[in-house]
Protein backbone atom coordinates (compact mmCIF):
# COMPACT_ATOMS: atom_id res chain seq x y z
CA UNK A 1 0.00 0.00 0.00
CA UNK A 2 1.48 3.19 -1.24
CA UNK A 3 1.11 6.70 0.61
CA UNK A 4 -0.72 8.13 -2.07
CA UNK A 5 -3.60 5.65 -1.95
CA UNK A 6 -3.39 6.57 2.08
CA UNK A 7 -4.05 9.75 1.64
CA UNK A 8 -7.72 11.51 1.39
CA UNK A 9 -9.09 14.71 1.91
CA UNK A 10 -8.34 16.08 5.53
CA UNK A 11 -6.41 13.11 6.29
CA UNK A 12 -3.19 13.23 5.31
CA UNK A 13 -0.91 10.53 7.30
CA UNK A 14 1.21 10.26 4.85
CA UNK A 15 2.69 14.02 4.91
CA UNK A 16 3.34 14.17 8.63
CA UNK A 17 6.42 13.38 10.24
CA UNK A 18 6.85 11.63 13.16
CA UNK A 19 7.05 15.02 15.74
CA UNK A 20 3.77 15.73 14.39
CA UNK A 21 2.31 12.34 14.90
CA UNK A 22 3.08 12.76 18.50
CA UNK A 23 2.50 16.68 18.22
CA UNK A 24 -1.22 15.10 17.30
CA UNK A 25 -1.33 12.74 19.81
CA UNK A 26 -0.41 15.30 22.42
CA UNK A 27 -3.58 17.31 20.84
CA UNK A 28 -5.67 15.03 21.22
CA UNK A 29 -5.13 13.18 25.01
CA UNK A 30 -4.94 17.08 25.86
CA UNK A 31 -8.83 17.78 24.40
CA UNK A 32 -10.25 14.56 25.94
CA UNK A 33 -8.47 15.65 29.55
CA UNK A 34 -10.75 19.20 28.94
CA UNK A 35 -13.69 17.44 28.03
CA UNK A 36 -13.17 14.84 31.24
CA UNK A 37 -13.26 17.54 33.15
CA UNK A 38 -16.16 19.32 31.82
CA UNK A 39 -18.21 16.00 32.05
CA UNK A 40 -16.43 15.95 35.64
CA UNK A 41 -18.01 18.98 36.97
CA UNK A 42 -21.32 17.78 36.29
CA UNK A 43 -20.34 14.49 38.57
CA UNK A 44 -19.54 16.67 40.75
CA UNK A 45 -22.51 18.87 41.34
CA UNK A 46 -24.65 15.89 41.22
CA UNK A 47 -22.01 13.85 43.43
CA UNK A 48 -24.32 14.20 46.28
CA UNK A 49 -27.18 12.31 44.59
CA UNK A 50 -24.95 9.45 42.98
CA UNK A 51 -24.09 8.86 46.38
CA UNK A 52 -27.52 8.19 47.67
CA UNK A 53 -28.45 6.28 44.27
CA UNK A 54 -24.77 3.78 44.69
CA UNK A 55 -25.43 3.39 48.22
CA UNK A 56 -29.24 2.56 48.26
CA UNK A 57 -27.39 -0.52 46.55
CA UNK A 58 -25.90 -1.73 49.78
CA UNK A 59 -27.88 -4.17 52.20
CA UNK A 60 -30.35 -2.28 54.84
CA UNK A 61 -28.26 -2.92 57.74
CA UNK A 62 -25.03 -2.13 56.35
CA UNK A 63 -23.95 1.65 57.45
CA UNK A 64 -21.21 3.44 55.73
CA UNK A 65 -18.54 5.54 57.79
CA UNK A 66 -15.98 8.16 56.85
CA UNK A 67 -12.39 7.51 58.73
CA UNK A 68 -10.22 9.96 56.76
CA UNK A 69 -10.88 13.68 57.25
CA UNK A 70 -10.63 14.18 52.96
CA UNK A 71 -12.47 11.34 52.56
CA UNK A 72 -15.72 12.71 51.56
CA UNK A 73 -13.87 15.51 48.89
CA UNK A 74 -12.05 12.28 47.82
CA UNK A 75 -15.14 10.74 47.02
CA UNK A 76 -16.97 13.33 45.22
CA UNK A 77 -13.61 13.78 42.90
CA UNK A 78 -13.63 9.76 42.10
CA UNK A 79 -17.24 10.11 41.86
CA UNK A 80 -16.85 13.26 39.27
CA UNK A 81 -14.20 11.67 36.97
CA UNK A 82 -16.25 8.65 36.97
CA UNK A 83 -18.82 10.16 35.78
CA UNK A 84 -17.04 12.35 33.53
CA UNK A 85 -15.25 9.78 31.15
CA UNK A 86 -18.82 7.68 30.76
CA UNK A 87 -20.87 11.24 29.71
CA UNK A 88 -18.08 12.20 27.65
CA UNK A 89 -17.01 8.85 25.99
CA UNK A 90 -18.53 9.93 22.56
CA UNK A 91 -15.89 12.63 22.27
CA UNK A 92 -12.97 10.17 23.83
CA UNK A 93 -14.10 7.76 21.41
CA UNK A 94 -14.13 10.64 18.15
CA UNK A 95 -10.79 11.34 19.49
CA UNK A 96 -9.08 8.04 19.16
CA UNK A 97 -10.97 7.67 15.37
CA UNK A 98 -9.45 11.04 14.23
CA UNK A 99 -5.54 9.93 15.39
CA UNK A 100 -5.63 6.42 14.04
CA UNK A 101 -8.06 7.33 10.73
CA UNK A 102 -5.26 8.94 8.93
CA UNK A 103 -3.42 5.55 8.87
CA UNK A 104 -5.92 3.54 6.92
CA UNK A 105 -6.83 2.99 3.50
CA UNK A 106 -10.19 4.99 2.48
CA UNK A 107 -12.02 1.02 2.32
CA UNK A 108 -10.40 0.43 6.11
CA UNK A 109 -12.09 3.71 7.28
CA UNK A 110 -15.69 3.20 5.38
CA UNK A 111 -15.69 -0.51 7.13
CA UNK A 112 -14.70 0.27 10.61
CA UNK A 113 -16.19 3.89 11.01
CA UNK A 114 -19.76 2.50 11.35
CA UNK A 115 -18.81 0.41 14.50
CA UNK A 116 -17.44 4.03 16.19
CA UNK A 117 -21.19 4.72 17.47
CA UNK A 118 -21.62 0.37 18.50
CA UNK A 119 -18.48 1.25 20.74
CA UNK A 120 -20.42 3.76 22.92
CA UNK A 121 -23.24 1.60 23.15
CA UNK A 122 -21.34 -1.32 24.41
CA UNK A 123 -19.57 0.80 26.73
CA UNK A 124 -23.01 1.92 27.70
CA UNK A 125 -23.63 -1.46 28.39
CA UNK A 126 -20.63 -2.74 30.74
CA UNK A 127 -21.68 -0.12 32.94
CA UNK A 128 -25.37 -1.02 32.74
CA UNK A 129 -24.53 -4.87 33.78
CA UNK A 130 -21.82 -3.04 36.01
CA UNK A 131 -24.96 -1.08 38.17
CA UNK A 132 -26.90 -4.55 37.56
CA UNK A 133 -24.36 -6.71 39.17
CA UNK A 134 -23.53 -4.27 42.00
CA UNK A 135 -25.41 -5.15 45.01
CA UNK A 136 -24.90 -9.17 43.97
CA UNK A 137 -21.17 -8.20 44.28
CA UNK A 138 -21.55 -6.58 47.36
CA UNK A 139 -24.05 -8.84 49.06
CA UNK A 140 -21.33 -11.96 48.21
CA UNK A 141 -18.84 -10.30 50.34
CA UNK A 142 -20.77 -9.25 53.07
CA UNK A 143 -21.77 -12.91 53.45
CA UNK A 144 -18.55 -13.42 54.51
CA UNK A 145 -18.40 -11.12 58.07
CA UNK A 146 -18.60 -12.90 61.31
CA UNK A 147 -21.69 -13.35 63.42
CA UNK A 148 -21.88 -10.33 65.49
CA UNK A 149 -19.91 -8.19 63.69
CA UNK A 150 -21.09 -5.13 62.62
CA UNK A 151 -21.39 -4.19 58.83
CA UNK A 152 -19.84 -0.95 58.52
CA UNK A 153 -18.18 -0.35 55.47
CA UNK A 154 -16.13 2.19 54.95
CA UNK A 155 -17.46 4.68 52.33
CA UNK A 156 -13.67 5.60 50.59
CA UNK A 157 -13.56 1.88 49.72
CA UNK A 158 -16.76 1.17 48.84
CA UNK A 159 -16.76 3.82 46.42
CA UNK A 160 -13.36 2.75 44.99
CA UNK A 161 -14.84 -0.41 44.48
CA UNK A 162 -17.62 1.05 42.47
CA UNK A 163 -15.65 2.96 40.55
CA UNK A 164 -13.35 0.07 39.60
CA UNK A 165 -15.98 -2.39 38.30
CA UNK A 166 -17.67 0.20 36.38
CA UNK A 167 -15.05 1.41 34.63
CA UNK A 168 -13.81 -2.24 33.50
CA UNK A 169 -16.76 -3.48 32.65
CA UNK A 170 -17.35 -0.55 30.37
CA UNK A 171 -13.51 -0.49 28.88
CA UNK A 172 -13.76 -4.74 28.51
CA UNK A 173 -16.71 -4.49 26.69
CA UNK A 174 -14.90 -2.76 23.69
CA UNK A 175 -13.27 -6.27 23.12
CA UNK A 176 -15.53 -7.18 20.20
CA UNK A 177 -15.74 -3.73 18.90
CA UNK A 178 -11.89 -4.19 19.24
CA UNK A 179 -11.50 -7.63 17.10
CA UNK A 180 -13.91 -6.75 14.19
CA UNK A 181 -11.95 -3.69 13.73
CA UNK A 182 -8.49 -5.92 13.52
CA UNK A 183 -10.91 -7.89 11.13
CA UNK A 184 -11.84 -5.28 8.79
CA UNK A 185 -7.95 -4.02 8.09
CA UNK A 186 -7.04 -7.58 7.70
CA UNK A 187 -5.50 -8.21 11.25
CA UNK A 188 -7.70 -11.61 12.55
CA UNK A 189 -9.78 -13.60 11.05
CA UNK A 190 -12.77 -15.86 12.09
CA UNK A 191 -10.97 -18.74 11.71
CA UNK A 192 -7.60 -17.31 13.32
CA UNK A 193 -9.78 -16.53 16.51
CA UNK A 194 -11.12 -20.10 16.43
CA UNK A 195 -7.50 -21.26 16.63
CA UNK A 196 -7.04 -19.44 19.51
CA UNK A 197 -10.32 -20.20 21.47
CA UNK A 198 -8.49 -21.76 23.97
CA UNK A 199 -5.98 -19.22 24.88
CA UNK A 200 -8.53 -16.51 24.75
CA UNK A 201 -10.96 -18.66 27.75
CA UNK A 202 -7.77 -18.73 29.55
CA UNK A 203 -6.98 -14.76 29.32
CA UNK A 204 -10.46 -14.01 29.49
CA UNK A 205 -10.86 -15.98 32.65
CA UNK A 206 -7.14 -14.62 34.23
CA UNK A 207 -7.91 -10.94 33.03
CA UNK A 208 -11.19 -10.76 34.27
CA UNK A 209 -10.32 -11.60 37.99
CA UNK A 210 -7.73 -9.34 37.86
CA UNK A 211 -9.45 -6.01 36.69
CA UNK A 212 -12.44 -6.60 38.80
CA UNK A 213 -12.34 -5.38 42.62
CA UNK A 214 -13.20 -7.05 45.94
CA UNK A 215 -12.46 -10.60 45.52
CA UNK A 216 -16.10 -11.46 45.08
CA UNK A 217 -16.77 -14.59 42.85
CA UNK A 218 -19.89 -12.37 41.40
CA UNK A 219 -17.91 -10.13 39.10
CA UNK A 220 -15.04 -11.53 37.31
CA UNK A 221 -18.18 -14.66 36.62
CA UNK A 222 -20.55 -11.91 35.22
CA UNK A 223 -17.66 -10.42 32.89
CA UNK A 224 -15.95 -13.49 32.27
CA UNK A 225 -19.40 -15.25 31.00
CA UNK A 226 -20.16 -11.51 29.05
CA UNK A 227 -16.81 -11.36 27.12
CA UNK A 228 -16.84 -15.22 26.27
CA UNK A 229 -20.40 -14.96 24.86
CA UNK A 230 -19.45 -11.51 23.08
CA UNK A 231 -16.18 -13.67 21.88
CA UNK A 232 -18.38 -16.36 20.28
CA UNK A 233 -20.57 -13.83 18.74
CA UNK A 234 -18.12 -11.57 17.40
CA UNK A 235 -16.33 -14.64 15.53
CA UNK A 236 -19.98 -15.96 13.62
CA UNK A 237 -20.28 -12.02 12.57
CA UNK A 238 -16.34 -12.15 11.56
CA UNK A 239 -17.13 -15.30 9.53
CA UNK A 240 -20.75 -14.35 7.90
CA UNK A 241 -18.96 -10.68 6.66
CA UNK A 242 -16.47 -13.43 4.79
CA UNK A 243 -13.21 -12.80 6.93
Amino acid sequence: MTTAQRVDGPFQAGAMSLTGHLAELRNRIIWSILAILVGGSLGFAWGERIIEILRAQLPGDVKLIQIELGDGFAIRIQIALVVGVILVMPVLLWHVWRFIAPGLTVLERRSVLPWIPAALVFFAIGVTIAYVILPFATAFLLSFVPAGVDRTINIRSYFDFMSTLFLAFGVLMEFPILLVGLSRVGIVTSERLRRSRRLVILGIAVFSAVVTPGGDLVSPTVLGLTLYVLFEGTIVFIRRTGR
